[in-house]
C-alpha cells in the first residue's frame, strides 16, 4: 500500500513540474505515473553507471555535473515514452530541478502529518 501511495505522489510531482514548465508536455496523470516509474528505473539502473563514467568531470565541477546527468536521463525517458515530451536540454534541466523541489515539498508535507 505504501508503494502505491509513493507512486501516486511521484506522479503528482511529475504532473506538477510539467504544469509549471511550458517546455515540458505530458498527456495526463496516467502518463505521469508511467514517467515516474520509468524515471525511477533509469535513476536506479542508468544513473549510477553515468556517475561512475563521469567521476572526473563531476569532481572538476564540484558535483554540478550531476544536474547534467539528471537532464540526460530525463531526455532519455522522454525519447522512449509517448505522452511525455521535453523540448530540449535546458527544459530537461529545469524539469529536473523543479521535480526535485516539488518532490521535497510533498515528502515534507507527508512527514509532518
Amino acid at each position: 500500500m505504501n508503494f502505491i501511495i509513493k507512486l501516486l505522489l511521484s506522479g503528482l510531482a511529475v504532473i506538477t513540474a510539467a504544469y509549471l514548465l511550458p517546455g515540458v508536455h505530458i498527456s495526463g496523470f496516467i502518463s505521469a505515473i508511467v514517467v515516474a516509474i520509468v524515471l525511477g528505473l533509469f535513476n536506479a539502473l542508468v544513473r549510477p553507471i553515468l556517475i561512475i563514467l563521469t567521476i572526473p568531470v563531476t569532481i572538476f565541477t564540484l558535483g554540478l555535473f550531476i544536474f547534467v546527468i539528471n537532464a540526460i536521463i530525463i531526455l532519455m525517458v522522454s525519447s522512449i515514452l509517448n505522452g511525455f515530451e521535453v523540448d530540449g536540454f535546458w527544459w530537461a534541466l529545469a524539469f529536473s530541478i523543479v521535480l526535485t523541489i516539488v518532490t521535497s515539498i510533498i515528502n515534507s508535507a507527508i512527514k509532518e502529518s
